[in-house]
């Protein structure tokens, strides 16, 4: 299985660099079986059927883009250097991080995020830097709030500066437990009204936890797509919703994670017969053409990247040559792709 087998061309113009509005007036691409239909996600509840269950992370997007400066003594007196410092997650010690440049920093430095944040570098390595904050908790939190931006995704930020309003963007509405430095992005596309429509259709719903790392955006650089290996992110599935998927599951009702992160982390939960269990710590699972999926019955997801494990995941569940045509019928169409892109609906 090669890695060029997951590739095709996408012009740039659809690439979206800001989202639907409102939210849920995003195209959708209904794909079932072997049709494909053109409609909105706001026609989710005349798709949908009553009793299927929408499996939503509720992970919280933090701010995790920060720019600060570091001031070293010279001869020359004092050079001061800024510093871009994208965080990636937390560690016993502080943070693991991404700094630009990192040529710039020493172990031992600190750099300073404004008045209201600064962190010592307290080691250098090749995945990046740690770094350890002058606050903890909430004091943190409050602080990362004040001086951070949103991470947005490399082909987003590339285009154009975060700004306030991803701030509202990149988060979902019913995001409650924070840690994620990417958003589960399919899930983006709800708002209380289509919510609202959703639960008067007889859909119901259930949250898990994946906290979204910055390695959902590393690119695959082998060619053998099977000797790739995964980052981990950490995930929690309650005994609670354990129960509802496996209730839903025993009445013939469809699971329907909406977002490759609600569904990477249900199939790592699940036993082999389909059974889920109570899920907390970290997947590294790698969902490729083979796979044998255990409780997804369908997903909803956004337009992923050419020859990313993404659109791998999906080939798997719909089959490689399927995949293809409806990437194809979605650029012909001028769908607008990636994160603040439309969405699709694929059931086997």
């Amino acid at each position: 299985m090669k890695l060029s087998d997951f590739d095709f061309h996408l012009p740039e113009h659809l690439i979206a660099t800001r989202p639907a509005r409102p939210r849920s007036s995003a195209r959708l691409l209904l794909a079932e079986g072997g049709a494909i239909a053109d409609r909105r996600v706001s026609d989710l509840p005349q798709i949908l059927r009553a009793g299927d269950l929408l499996v939503l992370n509720d992970t919280r997007v933090i701010p995790a883009r920060l720019t600060g400066t570091r001031t070293r003594q010279t001869g020359q007196g004092e050079a001061v250097a800024r510093v871009e410092v994208t965080l990636l997650e937390p560690a016993a010690d502080g943070w693991q991080a991404l700094a630009k440049p990192l040529r710039k920093l020493r172990e031992g430095e600190v750099i300073r995020f404004g008045d209201a944040l600064s962190a010592e570098v307290t080691r250098i390595d090749e995945g990046g830097l740690r770094l350890r904050f002058d606050a903890t908790g909430e004091a943190f939190d409050a602080a990362l709030n004040a001086v951070g931006a949103m991470p947005l995704p490399p082909y987003i930020a590339s285009l154009r500066a975060p700004d306030a309003q991803d701030r509202h963007d990149y988060q979902t509405v019913w995001a409650n437990r924070q840690g994620a430095v990417a958003a589960p992005t399919a899930s983006l596309h709800f708002d209380a009204s289509l919510l609202q429509a959703l639960a008067a259709r007889g859909v119901e719903f259930v949250h898990v936890t994946l906290h979204v790392g910055a390695g959902t955006f590393l690119p695959v650089k082998v060619e053998d797509v099977t000797t790739h290996r995964m980052h981990a992110e950490w995930g929690e599935v309650t005994p609670d919703a354990a129960a509802r998927i496996n209730a839903a599951r025993a009445q013939g009702r469809r699971v329907i994670p909406v977002g490759t992160t609600a569904l990477r982390l249900i199939e790592s939960a699940a036993d082999a017969d389909g059974t889920m269990r109570p899920f907390e710590g970290t997947t590294d699972i790698f969902i490729y053409p083979g796979h044998q999926f255990r409780v997804t019955d369908g997903l909803m997801t956004n337009f992923h990247l050419p020859k990313s494990t993404l659109l791998m995941l999906v080939s798997a569940l719909m089959g490689s040559e399927n995949i293809e045509r409806i990437y194809a019928h979605a650029v012909a169409e001028q769908y607008r792709f990636f994160s603040y892109g439309d969405a699709s609906l694929l059931i086997p």
